[in-house]
């Protein structure tokens, strides 16, 4: 039989994923290493979505989206993000995942490089193994709380560097980066003339400082902007999200959409609009559920003395398992599945900076997360 394009072979494969799929084949197993909210979706988004279905509204869509959810994204991106954008830059996606792909497609070819923060998605990697650009780690340190260093961003640009992929409220970390420490970055960029993919998946969910989208802060139209209705609306299996590009880009959109995605399912469409103007309630009910877990989860890792990075985003605790894992956090990590029942997520399926911790998703019961803590072995 013919080979596969070479260049997909050297597509990762996702570390959480492996966890994931071991998890589902067992009993009585403590979920933590996916980030599955465990709230419902909300009664008048299921309505809108059920309301689409029964009017038949199951036709293709205009390639960006249905105009009114296209401008309630944009009321929303002024109100809330300080990004003042006509329609025409607001691309309707199969969640983020499409947006991010959708985004590193439009501004990265064979051989163009792109730094990648580590601990960071896992995506962010394997979509550019997928469009034969080279992903470039830039590491967050512990000892630098995770922050990005850009002197060792300098160290990292070469005349191939294309792109800069920043992530706040950071998955896996749940750092925030400071207005201060986003437009370092853009000067950064601007300074090696790089386009900025900023990943704002988890705005919603804030416990220290406040989100700052980094397309606020730009004066001259190098960043796309990726959101997601997903965590904030728990509508993950949904799959709505979107783009937001620089200006100038419409023909080329309408383009790539047609091409890759046609539109997105029309109902789904109709659920987002309802989550984006209606009431929300829900998501500050989410917000509160999530803090309170992350109140227990931290007394009781506090109580047994392992140590943990403070999030001050997003729904993850970052663990340091590095006394137990032997230098194998993936291994210890299935090893820890198989004998305890709990799945937790890699540090390393984030990047080798992860190496010696664990992400836990705080978006579970509450007796599910804490009892996961408590099977984790003593330091």
């Amino acid at each position: 039989m013919p080979s596969l394009a070479q260049h997909i072979l050297s597509v990762p494969g996702s570390g959480i994923r492996r966890i994931h799929e071991i998890a589902i084949r067992l009993d009585d197993v403590v979920m933590l290493a996916v980030g599955e909210p465990d709230v419902p979706v909300a009664p008048h988004i299921a309505a809108a979505a059920k309301a689409a279905w029964d009017a038949d509204e199951t036709n293709y869509t205009a390639n960006g989206g249905i105009a009114p959810l296209r401008e309630a994204i944009v009321a929303k991106l002024a109100r809330d993000n300080g990004i003042h954008v006509d329609t025409e830059r607001v691309w309707v996606t199969v969640g983020a995942t499409q947006g991010l792909h959708q985004a590193m497609a439009l501004t990265l070819g064979p051989g163009d490089e792109v730094l990648v923060p580590d601990p960071g998605y896992t995506t962010f990697t394997m979509n550019a193994r997928m469009i034969e650009a080279v992903p470039v780690p830039y590491p967050l340190r512990a000892d630098a709380g995770f922050m990005p260093d850009v002197a060792e961003l300098e160290r990292l640009v070469t005349d191939r560097t294309r792109v800069i992929i920043v992530n706040s409220p950071s998955n896996p970390l749940g750092t925030i980066f400071p207005r201060e420490t986003l437009q370092q970055l853009l000067d950064f960029a601007r300074r090696h003339d790089l386009w900025v993919i900023s990943d704002e998946v988890y705005e919603a969910f804030t416990w220290a400082g406040e989100h700052v989208s980094i397309a606020s802060l730009d004066s001259d139209d190098r960043v796309f902007s990726v959101f997601s209705f997903s965590k904030t609306y728990a509508m993950t299996g949904i799959r709505v999200g979107y783009l937001v590009t620089p200006p100038g880009l419409a023909a080329t959109m309408r383009s790539v959409q047609e091409a890759s995605i046609s539109c997105v399912n029309a109902p789904g469409q109709f659920a987002a609009i309802a989550a984006i103007t209606g009431d929300q309630s829900h998501v500050a009910e989410a917000r509160e559920h999530y803090r309170e877990n992350l109140a227990a989860a931290t007394e009781l890792l506090d109580a047994r003395g392992i140590r943990y990075l403070a999030p001050g985003g997003a729904f993850y605790l970052w663990v340091d398992v590095a006394y137990a894992s032997g230098g194998d956090v993936a291994d210890w990590a299935e090893e820890f599945l198989l004998e305890q029942h709990v799945a937790v997520a890699p540090g390393n399926a984030f990047g080798r900076s992860g190496e010696g911790w664990i992400r836990l998703c705080l978006a579970a019961t509450r007796d599910d997360l804490l009892e996961g803590i408590r099977r984790l072995p003593a330091p």
